[in-house]
């Protein structure tokens, strides 16, 4: 893979990779991403679903500690931040102390370019999806998680392993509109945070929306899951806020 010509006036978004040991080419282009791209921009936002699954900052796999290492190994030379996706809400400040990650909030607002914008994962916008959203709020409860970390290692693979079923064949029976982000929750969003740009992944609809807020011209960008056809980064200007999806 030959790194995009990157500076070090930009940031990078990324979202959707879903590593797993399942999936070795993906695992590479991160890491060539890692070692060739990221170091030549300022900082690294990864909004969500790092991983496939996490089934906890203690799991003990040599693939669990591989990430960890690229990770550590790319944070110090560029600043790396994580959101939460619906795959990896596990993940912990243990692992992103490690990792050399700085964890934000599931809404969290940047200054680029003068300008302030929002960065979500996403799936919280998806309300036409009345079952997920349900579901969304019981995995992120304080309760979900501590039950699911008090089980064994081997237990919380079983588990991750049977909701990612579950949620494929619920998933395969949803009309696609329903799965994509509601356009009232997305402006009701922006309009909390006060925001005209709007930076989020989940979808894997990788896009540029223009529309109008409260009478304004107003941007919903979304990112792309990896692929082995073709993963994509977006990339801002620090001092103009000038946004491009890039293929690697």
């Amino acid at each position: 893979m030959t790194a995009p010509a990157f500076s070090v006036s930009k940031i990078l978004f990324i979202s959707d990779l879903h590593l797993s040991p399942k999936t070795p080419e993906i695992l590479e282009q991160f890491r060539c991403f890692l070692e060739q791209t990221a170091p030549l921009a300022q900082s690294v936002y990864i909004l969500g679903d790092l991983f496939d699954a996490w089934i906890g900052d203690d799991d003990p796999s040599p693939f669990a500690a591989r990430v960890r290492q690229m990770l550590h190994n790319a944070s110090r030379r560029t600043s790396l931040f994580f959101q939460h996706g619906n795959r990896d809400f596990l993940l912990g400040e243990t692992f992103c102390r490690a990792a050399g990650l700085e964890l934000l909030p599931e809404e969290h607002v940047v200054q680029i370019g003068g300008k302030p914008i929002l960065l979500l994962h996403g799936d919280q916008l998806c309300t036409d999806d009345k079952d997920y959203q349900q579901a969304r709020k019981l995995f992120r409860s304080p309760q979900f998680k501590a039950q699911a970390l008090a089980l064994s290692i081997p237990e919380r693979i079983r588990k991750a392993e049977e909701i990612r079923q579950l949620s494929g064949e619920a998933t395969a029976e949803k009309p696609a509109d329903i799965m994509d982000v509601n356009q009232q929750a997305v402006e009701d969003m922006m309009r909390k945070h006060g925001v005209l740009r709007l930076v989020h992944g989940h979808t894997h609809r990788p896009a540029s929306h223009q529309f109008q807020l409260a009478g304004q011209a107003a941007e919903r960008i979304v990112l792309s899951d990896w692929r082995t056809d073709g993963s994509t980064v977006l990339h801002m200007d620090e001092q103009t806020g000038t946004a491009k999806l890039e293929t690697l």
